[in-house]
C-alpha cells in the first residue's frame, strides 16, 4: 500500500499523544481512569499501524474508523477526567484539540483511501468490460 505507517503524520501525532498521556498520568492514584484512558490512547496509533500493515484499502479504512472511535473515547475521557480534577484545564484543552485534529486527520486519511479504493475499483471494472 506504499509507504509505511511510521511515515504517516497522524500515526506520528497519535503516538506522541499516548507518550504525553503516560507523563500526565504517571501519578494518577485513580487506576481505573488511568487504565482506560491509556489503553485509548494506544489504540489510535495501534489501529492506523495494524490497518496499515493489512495491505487491503477496505481493512485498511475499518482500522482507521477503529482509530477515530479510541479517540472519540479518549476525548470523552479527558472531559470527565478534567470535570473530576485528575487533568487541570489547561492540559485538557490542549488533548482535546489535539484528539480533534487527529480525528480530522484520520477522516481526511480514510476520504483519500475510499477515493484510491473507488479509482482501482473503476479501473478493475474496464479492465475485465474487454471489448
Amino acid at each position: 500500500m506504499g509507504a509505511s505507517f511510521e511515515d504517516l503524520e497522524v500515526w506520528k501525532k497519535s503516538c506522541r499523544l499516548a507518550v504525553r498521556l503516560y507523563e500526565l498520568l504517571k501519578d494518577c492514584r485513580d487506576y481505573g481512569m488511568k487504565d482506560q484512558m491509556l489503553r485509548s490512547s494506544v489504540s489510535i496509533p495501534s489501529n492506523i499501524a495494524e490497518g496499515s500493515e493489512r495491505q487491503s484499502i477496505p481493512d485498511f479504512q475499518r482500522f482507521i474508523n477503529i482509530a477515530k472511535g479510541s479517540a472519540a473515547e479518549l476525548r470523552t475521557q479527558v472531559y470527565i477526567s478534567r470535570d473530576v480534577k485528575i487533568l487541570n484545564d489547561t492540559d485538557a484543552k490542549e488533548i482535546i484539540q489535539e484528539l480533534k485534529s487527529i480525528s480530522r486527520m484520520l477522516q481526511a486519511l480514510h476520504k483519500s483511501l475510499k477515493n484510491k479504493y473507488t479509482v482501482n475499483c473503476e479501473q478493475l471494472t474496464l479492465i475485465n468490460r474487454k471489448p
